[in-house]
């Protein structure tokens, strides 16, 4: 056979391999997973070769965001306008697909349990997408094993106990320069969103990582960058092959901007290491990115971090420690300014327990009526989106037998906002339901109410995120009082995390004269 009829069978057999792969992957095994959920009594919206409902999710997200909203709490349809739709027509349970991949959406809250407690590991965390992994990397939300359980032990340390009561002169002092710059805005308006942002990003550096905001804004800006590129790709469907030898605009960008955070990281790094050479400290420092630190630099093998670790561990908490926690001063804010009645019930409250004087971390636990408060915004506007996990090796999940691959995935905005779960009253704010604690606040207890995740992987910085938004907010409420500015436009979206898509208005009334 001469050389160009080799190649002609080369190349008739590498796309026959080719064409199988594409069957068997992006029909076959979708077809499979179908059928095995389907004879369970288990529905959804059928499988769409390759791109599978990615299409639909986009059609209806679009149209969901084109109507006005109004000022309502019941944001389920606007922001997640695919999955409130298949609840009402396929039930709690159902089967969706993004792109070749099986979802079960699950939003009850028995299996919710079960799936999060994941007491013999068999259902582990995916893999992030390849955007998400430019934000988050293989960091303490993603990973698993060991690995997993090495990095949260250091997170924990950092973020629990007098670790995290050692943070609040930090946090009170990110509050004053904030306010600092609020002088002689009375009855100016105000975008608090972006303000938040700018005061969570500030805390977060100062605290996990011992700088400042102009230090790590090339982090905060890079990631959001990545935010927005991701946002615009979460619905895209990967072409089979194309897109293993072929990179998009937003994929070359995006690794770019990665490498931008690596870089910038890296030198944060490095000037803390250099202040130990040089005799200026006499340790890496017990924050988290001392901790993170000095696990770089363990003689021991087995518990060293890597460079890419360390800038891993640097990214989530960076991202994480300031988009969740603006993300809930914001929507306080907001539920304050509409409902003044529980703003003059908390401002009582601060003065009673803090009078004028700065608070502090004995009596931030007097804050009753506070805590009720933040509960119920989190429970109206959930920071975090869901959690998504994967059927390790078939297994059974309540009645089911859960095949693979399989992936299943819990929206979290679905359980707060089941009236089966919380009464007809559910896109009310209603903080009194949160008065005799969590467990009571709703009709079925178990998994009904998780902001912060639940179980083993629940959020690391839960308590963080509470400590530093009651001291804003009461640090706020000593000194102003706040309405809705007419300017105002509700319109919450989710990107990654829940935002107010043209940011809040609020306009402030001093307490005090010229504040």
């Amino acid at each position: 056979m001469d050389t160009m009829g080799k190649l002609l069978v080369l190349f008739t057999a590498a796309s026959c391999a080719a064409l199988f792969h594409v069957l068997y992957k992006y029909w076959w095994i979708p077809h499979r997973i179908q059928l095995i959920i389907n004879s369970q009594g288990i529905n959804g919206p059928p499988y769409v070769f390759i791109h599978g409902n990615n299409k639909q999710v986009v059609h209806m997200e679009k149209e969901a965001l084109s109507k006005p909203m109004g000022l309502t709490h019941d944001i389920f349809p606007t922001v997640m306008p695919h999955h409130h739709h298949w609840i009402n027509k396929y039930g709690k349970v159902h089967l969706s697909w993004y792109g070749a991949r099986a979802q079960l959406k699950i939003a009850e809250p028995e299996l919710v349990k079960e799936v999060l407690r994941n007491s013999d590991k068999v259902f582990p965390k995916t893999k992030p997408s390849y955007f998400i992994e430019k934000i988050l990397g293989d960091g303490l939300a993603s990973t698993e094993s060991e690995k997993w359980s090495r990095q949260r032990k250091l997170a924990n340390h950092a973020f629990h106990g007098e670790s995290l009561k050692n943070m609040i002169p930090a946090i009170i002092s990110s509050v004053e320069t904030m306010l600092e710059k609020w002088k002689g805005q009375e009855g100016k308006e105000i975008e608090v969103y972006q303000e938040f942002r700018l005061l969570a990003s500030e805390v977060i550096s100062r605290t996990a990582f011992g700088s400042s905001y102009l230090e790590g804004e090339k982090i905060f800006d890079t990631l959001m960058k990545l935010l927005v590129i991701t946002s615009r790709n979460g619905y895209k469907t990967r072409i089979p092959f194309i897109s293993q030898i072929w990179k998009s605009a937003d994929e070359i960008e995006s690794e770019k901007l990665a490498k931008t955070i690596h870089d910038t990281v890296m030198k944060i790094v490095r000037k803390r290491e250099e202040k130990v050479v040089t005799g200026a400290a006499d340790g890496f420092g017990r924050d988290f990115l001392g901790l993170l630190v000095n696990a770089y630099h363990e003689s021991d093998e087995k518990n060293r971090l890597s460079v890419q670790d360390l800038v891993d561990e640097c990214k989530t908490f960076y991202f994480a420690g300031h988009e969740t926690t603006s993300s809930l001063l914001a929507w306080t804010f907001l539920l304050l300014a509409t409902h003044t009645d529980w703003q003059d019930k908390a401002r009582t409250e601060v003065m009673e327990v803090f009078g004028n004087r700065n608070p502090d971390s004995e009596r931030i636990t007097k804050l009753k009526s506070m805590t009720m408060i933040i509960n119920e915004t989190l429970r109206l506007y959930p920071p975090t989106n869901g959690a998504v996990r994967e059927v390790g090796s078939e297994v059974r999940l309540g009645r089911l037998s859960l095949p693979t691959p399989l992936e299943l995935d819990i929206r979290i905005v679905a359980l707060h906002h089941d009236p089966g779960l919380w009464g007809d009253d559910v896109h009310l704010f209603k903080p009194e339901r949160f008065a005799e604690g969590i467990a009571k606040a709703t009709n079925y207890n178990a998994a009904a109410f998780l902001p912060f995740g639940l179980g083993p992987r629940s959020c690391v910085g839960m308590s963080f995120a509470i400590t530093e938004t009651k001291i804003a907010l009461s640090m706020i409420l000593q000194r102003y009082s706040f309405t809705l500015s007419p300017a105002y436009v509700h319109s919450p979206v989710l990107r990654l995390v829940l935002k107010p898509q043209h940011g809040i208005q609020l306009l402030f009334h001093s307490l005090h004269g010229d504040a």
